[in-house]
Parts: structure tokens; C-alpha cells; sequence
């Protein structure tokens, strides 16, 4: 059996942050603690390190998705499967051919590699006219292909415009035939250095790593936090190869015994688990080139590495149910790209507080004319504004970090533990971290003035609300300075004093970027398990606090 037979969405599987010390005192409101080393680029969105542009969560439609790969005339593998899956989950689907095969759900006949030069000339077509919101890359076939896909890639990256970037090292097909050969193999790391993600199943991780492939999920997480760590990318190791016991069920259709658990490690080595149940079924034509084409189209519509890869997993575990059902050839057969769409759900959508936040932009624009971020972006920030500024954001931080212990407890009273472990992790980070950048600008601990009070009087009241409306009016707090932080960053003048680059900097920082992408999501599904009241409740406390975050900058 290949890769990911899973049955349906599962309720994802979320990890407590994990403390660790940053070198030099952390900076960070309410991050993950922890050492982040700025990638080489500004990567594109919450979870990924810096915003790409919008606001975060799952919102536009239609954004175009590039897929480099190889073709599959029967439809089930390579950019056919790349189209239907970045329609399906919500994006306008592209396609530059590397090579051309002759396959069926049987097996690999022959594949025939065209010129690289006319790759080289339909990549800068596409690119010239229609720039992608994300990019997929599958089948490269050859070393000479992948090193010119290598070399348009840093010409993006030289001109500022490379957007995220998934990889699928694709090596062998599900059949079992080889796609690429021995020197595309050994060429394959080459790539790395230009992309944000890279999705091997267990015996591409191992060929990439020049090891056995894993036979355990303990020894999938091993190998992937190795490649993530010396190459500096994040890693969605799948685990349809490591073995799992499955049982057929009485009525035919696939059915789950015991679970497929990928993991989702960052480059620092941080682990997340996605685990669905497991489907014995043979129809898994094509699932590696899905899953990384619909982990493209999420980071396109603006989600951070860990939710896409959440909801990558859950769109391919339904694909897989409906697998059986399509009964497509005589072999390993597709999966069931369209089947949720076929059945009226229509493409994934918003959660709650991603919704809210979205229907916020107009207003969240304004918070680039205030005063503090205005002297921000030109580089050269008067320095009794940002005085004042940094001395109220240190009495504020006192009484949010009280609100993010509130929040912790109120999650453990619920037995909602990795909420509450999030919170408290926050928390002091917000006590023992945050505080470094400020006092190091020469900030000093004010009474809070009318703005600040104001701001802690609407958390205070968000707590009295509950659980739900306090986790709401934390949220802008995380997702707007990580916004800033990023956008600045884009702008920053090359003259830019020490101050203004140090404080950008700190909010652009993709350790921070990750801790508000968390936050979205966390805060999205508590609004999932609440009531209509609730939601109104949370939606009204997240556009008050965006309201004293505006007035916070405006000083």
C-alpha cells in the first residue's frame, strides 16, 4: 500500500510550545521562546515567518497557483492531480511541463524530458504575466532540469518576488517506477536553498538523507528534523510507508484501522503530528503530488505551515474516503480530487476568527498611518515618541501577560490542556522575553496612561465574558504586530537607524510569525465548538481590541 490512506478529517492533534532559551534575550509578544534565524528571504505567512501581504487565515479565492511538474495522461498523478487539487481547495490552477510520461493506474511506461530550454521559456511566461501566489514543484525528471528550476527560483529571490514554494521530491511513482534519475537525486538538495517546504514520504526522506527509509513514526521525526535542520527548511514527512495494520470493511468501501501520522517539523526543529485514520485501499494514485499541491494552494490563500498542513491532510484524508467510489482503472487509482466539491461542500473556508479578522483589513489599514508606525517605516523614528511608546507597551505587557495566564487557566479548567500549555508558554515569554527589546531601546515601566488603561480595562472585561471572548481580544495582540513587523520589513529604508531596525526586526522575526499563526488557529477552533452568541461575542471582542491596538500606535 503507498502513502496516506486516511478516513476523512480528524480533529487535529496540536503541540504545547516548547521553551527554549534565545541567545541574547528573546524578543517576542506572546511567541514561542526559542531561537528563530531569519530565513533567507521574508517568507510569506503567519507560520511560515512574515505575512505575504493580507491578513492571516483562510480567505481569498481564485488566487493563481503555479505547478512545475510532469504530466499523467491518465489523470491521476502530476499536474493533472496538481490542477484538480489547487481547484479544489480554492485557487486558480497553472502548470509549466517538466516532462512528458507514459502512465496509467498500472504503471510508468516511458517519460520523455523536453528541452530545458523550453521549461526555462514556459516558467518565464507564466511568470511574467500571471505572478503565482504560491508554487508547487513535482517531477523534475534530470539534474539539468532542476538546476535551471533552481536557477529561476533565486532569479525570484533576487528580485524580491519568489512567493512560498512547496516541494515534492518526487522520485518514485506509486507503482514503483523511478521518475528521476540517479544525478537528478543527487542534484535535488540544490533546490532546497529556494524553496519553504519540503514533502517527502518515508523513502524519499530516506534517499534525501542517504538512509534506510524509515520504519517508525519515532524514526520518520528523527530523519525529518535532520533535513529540516540542515537545510533550513520546514519538512511535512508523510507516513503512508511506515507500516500500519488495516482491515477491509464489510460493505467494501475503505476502511480505517489504526492511524497514518505525518509530521511537520520547522527548521528549528520544532514537531507537529498530523495523524488521520488509516484507509486500506489501493486507489492512492497520486497523493504525494495532491497533498503538496493543495499544502501550496492553503499557503497561497494566506495560512501559515502548520494550519495548511492541517488542512492539506484533512482535504486528502476525504479525498482518499471517496477514492473507492471513483473507481478509476485497474490499478493503483486516483483519488477522488472532487468529491467534496461534487458533493456541494464547496472550497474549505474561514474559520471564525479568520473571518472576523479578514472583514477587519479596511480598518487594520489605518494602524499604518499612526504616528508610532509611521515614524517606524521611515527608519528614522523621533525618539521621545518611541519613549513613550515602548515605556506604555512595557506597562501594557505587564497586564496581558496576567491575561494570557488567565487564559491558560480557564483552558485547563476545560481539559482544553495544549491551549493552556500555548497561553502559559505565552505568558512568559511575554514576562521574560518581550521586555529585552524595550529595555535594551531604553524603555522604562510608566503608569499606564489613558490608552493603556483603556486597552487593559477591555481585556478585564473579555475575561468576565469567559473563555471564548478572552481568547478573542488576546488574538490582534499576536496577528497585528506580526502584520507590521513583516510589512515594515519590506520597506525598511537601507538607512534605517538601530531602533527602527531593531524593533522591526523583532516583529518580522519567523519565530513570532509562527506563535500568531498558532494563535489564529487555536482561537478559529474554540470558535468552532461555540454557539452562535459566543461567536458574535468573539467577534465583537477581536475588532475592540484591533480598535486599542490602533490607538496604542497612535501616540
Amino acid at each position: 500500500m503507498r502513502r496516506d490512506r486516511r478516513a476523512g478529517p480528524a480533529r487535529r492533534r496540536r503541540r504545547a510550545f516548547r521553551r527554549r532559551r534565545r541567545p541574547g534575550g528573546g524578543q517576542g509578544r506572546g511567541r514561542r521562546a526559542g531561537s528563530a534565524r531569519r530565513r533567507r528571504l521574508a517568507p510569506r505567512g503567519l507560520g511560515g515567518g512574515g505575512v505575504r501581504g493580507s491578513l492571516t487565515g483562510l480567505g481569498n479565492l481564485g488566487l493563481p497557483v503555479l505547478s512545475v511538474a510532469g504530466s499523467d495522461p491518465s489523470g491521476g498523478a502530476g499536474i493533472q492531480a496538481d490542477l484538480k487539487a489547487i481547484a479544489a481547495c480554492g485557487g486558480y490552477g497553472m502548470s509549466v511541463v517538466t516532462a512528458l510520461t507514459a502512465q496509467n493506474t498500472r504503471g510508468v511506461q516511458g517519460v520523455h524530458v523536453p528541452p530545458v530550454e523550453f521549461l526555462v521559456q514556459q516558467l518565464r511566461s507564466v511568470l511574467s504575466d500571471v505572478p503565482p501566489a504560491a508554487i508547487k514543484i513535482g517531477m523534475l525528471g534530470s539534474a539539468e532540469v532542476i538546476h535551471a528550476v533552481a536557477s529561476e527560483l533565486s532569479a525570484l529571490e533576487a528580485a524580491g518576488t519568489r512567493p512560498p514554494v512547496v516541494l515534492d521530491p518526487v522520485m518514485v511513482a506509486t507503482s514503483g517506477d523511478r521518475l528521476l534519475t540517479p544525478e537528478g537525486e543527487a542534484a535535488m538538495s540544490r533546490l532546497f536553498a529556494h524553496v519553504d517546504i519540503v514533502t517527502p514520504n518515508a523513502p524519499e526522506l530516506g534517499a534525501l538523507l542517504g538512509d534506510d527509509a524509515a520504519s517508525c513514526t519515532a524514526d520518520l521525526v528523527t530523519q525529518a528534523r535532520r533535513l529540516a535542520r540542515e537545510h533550513r527548511v520546514w519538512v511535512l514527512a508523510k507516513g503512508g510507508h511506515v507500516p500500519v495494520e488495516a482491515t477491509p470493511s464489510p460493505g467494501g468501501d475503505a476502511a480505517a484501522s489504526g492511524s497514518v501520522t505525518d509530521v511537520l517539523v520547522s527548521p528549528e526543529g520544532e514537531v507537529s503530528s498530523l495523524s488521520h485514520p488509516f484507509l486500506n485501499t489501493r486507489n492512492t494514485h497520486g497523493t504525494g503530488c495532491t497533498l503538496s499541491s493543495a499544502l501550496a494552494t492553503f499557503a497561497a490563500r494566506g495560512l501559515g505551515w502548520l494550519a495548511a498542513s492541517h488542512a492539506a491532510t484533512d482535504y486528502l484524508a476525504a479525498a482518499l474516503a471517496g477514492a473507492d467510489r471513483l473507481a478509476i482503472g485497474s490499478g493503483h487509482g486516483p483519488v477522488n480530487h472532487l468529491g467534496e466539491l461534487w458533493a456541494g461542500a464547496g472550497a474549505p473556508g474561514l474559520g471564525a476568527a479568520s473571518a472576523a479578522w479578514l472583514r477587519l483589513a479596511p480598518r487594520a489599514e489605518a494602524t499604518y498611518s499612526t504616528s508610532v508606525v509611521a515614524q517606524l517605516a521611515s527608519g528614522q523614528p523621533d525618539a521621545g515618541l518611541m519613549h513613550r511608546y515602548l515605556g506604555q507597551d512595557l506597562a501594557y505587557l505587564v497586564d496581558y501577560a496576567d491575561r494570557l495566564d488567565a487564559a491558560a487557566g480557564l483552558a485547563e479548567a476545560r481539559g482544553a490542556i495544549e491551549d493552556a500549555a500555548f497561553w502559559a508558554a505565552s505568558a512568559t515569554a511575554c514576562r521574560e522575553e518581550e521586555p529585552q527589546l524595550h529595555l535594551q531601546l531604553g524603555a522604562e515601566v510608566p503608569a499606564p496612561d489613558s490608552v493603556t488603561a483603556a486597552y487593559a480595562q477591555h481585556l478585564a472585561t473579555a475575561e468576565a465574558d469567559g473563555y471564548e471572548a478572552l481568547a478573542a481580544a488576546l488574538l490582534p495582540c499576536f496577528v497585528l504586530y506580526a502584520e507590521v513587523g513583516a510589512r515594515l520589513a519590506r520597506v525598511l529604508p537601507a538607512e534605517a537607524n538601530a531602533e527602527a531596525r531593531a524593533w522591526v526586526t523583532s516583529y518580522a522575526d519567523p519565530g513570532f510569525a509562527a506563535s500568531a499563526a498558532e494563535a489564529m488557529d487555536r482561537v478559529d477552533a474554540i470558535a468552532a465548538g461555540a454557539d452562535e452568541p459566543t461567536v458574535a461575542l468573539m467577534e465583537a471582542a477581536i475588532a475592540e481590541s484591533l480598535e486599542r491596538e490602533i490607538a496604542f500606535f497612535d501616540r
